[in-house]
């Protein structure tokens, strides 16, 4: 059976050089924003993670996560993604549970290998090393989120007599998600059983990783299919897309730096990939493109920005009060009519 759709607020804490926001005031409008679409019923807010740049792009996502955590209810915490070998697996295994413990059970965790090569090396980590210490940094979080102590011998990480407290409020530990950009990344995240994060061309991510579930005898309908995608309402497109335009361009213009850096060829500007640009439309057209958007790529989540750099807090507050009351929940009625994808 398809997962119900889930709709949220992704946040990267940036912010443009001459702007009037510190980054004391990013923080403060996040969480406010969090929590007003906690009370909107916002399904999930998304943090991403990278580190030493100077527009304050968020290096850390515990603790936003857990002042968020302390200010809703019921919606979901989550990353897209966190850099798993930039951490030792049991502390985060701990910070983890005790972020699960602070909002009763309502974190997951979306991990990636990363690709920058300056991050690995101001951290002291062979960017050789990050697919064994991923898929090592999986199991252990796992077994730390388990009953009773474990050993662990690996390649990257010996460990003997580990049993981390508190456990997670959820059995197991908070779902996983592995984001991917190749098949390689795409089969890992069938391999070890949890949901997917996709970007690039589907034939070459979201396909071998459903074909490698259904070979392990699952259902990949069951799985989540989660992106970063950011909606915006507008009744004015000429007077609204110039500020949300320069948002845009300054938040992509990082990765055009990080894919300049990285061994790694993604086809980051081949066409073909999964659709990420910004959309801004009137309310219908607004769920016209998330309906076509969510039912031709099997996206079962979508994170939008929730504050873009450089853009007016208020006038993001506004929007994600126009998505909550006037495109989700059509959106969600035509998913679920469409056969079980709405909430």
């Amino acid at each position: 059976m398809t997962p119900p759709f889930r709709f949220g607020v992704m946040y990267d804490c940036r912010r443009t050089p001459d702007g009037p926001l510190s980054t004391t005031d990013v923080y403060a409008a996040t969480v406010e924003q969090a929590a007003l679409a906690d009370r909107l019923g916002f399904d999930h807010v998304w943090f991403t993670e990278h580190h030493f740049c100077d527009d304050g792009y968020l290096p850390a996502f515990q603790p936003l996560a857990g002042a968020i955590a302390a200010r809703t209810e019921r919606i979901r915490i989550s990353t897209d993604i966190a850099l798993l070998p930039l951490y030792h697996p049991i502390r985060l295994a701990e910070e983890l549970a005790v972020l699960d413990q602070l909002s009763d059970g309502r974190m997951e965790l979306g991990i990636g290998m990363g690709y920058v090569p300056e991050e690995f090396a101001a951290f002291g980590v062979p960017l050789r090393n990050r697919v064994s210490m991923t898929e090592e940094g999986i199991q252990i979080l796992r077994l730390a989120w388990g009953d009773g102590p474990f050993d662990f011998a690996g390649r990257r990480y010996r460990l003997e007599g580990i049993d981390v407290h508190p456990k997670p409020v959820q059995p197991g530990g908070p779902p996983l998600w592995i984001a991917a950009m190749s098949t390689a990344g795409a089969e890992r995240a069938a391999r070890f059983g949890t949901n997917l994060l996709p970007q690039g061309k589907p034939a070459e991510v979201v396909e071998p990783y459903r074909a490698a579930v259904a070979a392990a005898g699952d259902d990949p309908a069951e799985r989540r299919y989660g992106i970063i995608r950011s909606f915006y309402v507008s009744d004015d497109r000429d007077r609204d897309w110039p500020m949300i335009r320069t948002a845009e361009r300054f938040r992509m213009s990082i990765y055009n730096r990080f894919m300049a850096s990285t061994p790694d060829d993604y086809g980051w500007t081949e066409p073909g990939g999964i659709p990420q640009h910004a959309f801004m439309g009137t309310p219908d057209a607004c769920v016209e493109e998330l309906v076509s958007f969510a039912t031709t790529f099997g996206i079962t989540d979508i994170a939008s920005s929730g504050l873009p750099p450089g853009v007016d807090p208020d006038w993001m507050g506004a929007n994600i009060e126009r998505l909550a009351s006037e495109v989700l929940p059509e959106v969600r009625r035509r998913l679920a009519d469409a056969g079980g994808e709405g909430r």
